[in-house]
């Protein structure tokens, strides 16, 4: 991997961030949701590559449960170890944040993302059934939690 930093999202960010969110995404979020960085609970982070935008999260502490609402590496990137250096990122994050545990939803068919974060810890935990959209209909969204152990 080349050399690469994380640092959170700032509004210098943004079009580089929508750029990669219409490129890695089949229906990706509107510019309005990804322009809103300051969200309750939010914590969004983007990862640089020799100070360019090649991936972010978004991410929602509420309470001690964290919600990894987006996460995308630029198709031109991926294959790297970015989304895996971004997921254990991620998670690194909740951690400093004493968080008790971390969800999110994946496509069904998106294979590479869900044997990452079977890798990584997550477990499958239930699915929406037809929840996301596709070109030939509709597809589940598998439903994925991770908790963290902390000793007092």
């Amino acid at each position: 991997m080349a050399n690469f930093a994380f640092t959170t999202m700032d509004t210098e960010h943004l079009d580089a961030v929508l750029s990669i969110e219409n490129q890695a995404h089949s229906h990706p979020w509107k510019a309005s949701m990804i322009n809103e960085l300051n969200g309750r609970g939010a914590f969004n982070c983007v990862l640089l590559v020799d100070e360019h935008v090649v991936g972010y999260f978004y991410a929602q502490n509420i309470v001690g449960e964290v919600s990894l609402l987006n996460i995308a590496v630029a198709p031109s990137e991926q294959g790297k170890g970015y989304g895996k250096a971004l997921l254990n990122h991620f998670l690194e994050q909740c951690e400093s944040r004493q968080a008790e545990s971390a969800w999110l939803e994946v496509r069904e068919s998106n294979q590479a993302a869900v044997s990452l974060y079977l890798a990584e810890g997550f477990n499958e935990v239930d699915r929406r059934r037809d929840y996301y959209p596709t070109e030939q209909g509709r597809e589940d969204a598998v439903i994925m939690s991770y908790y963290f152990l902390f000793s007092n």
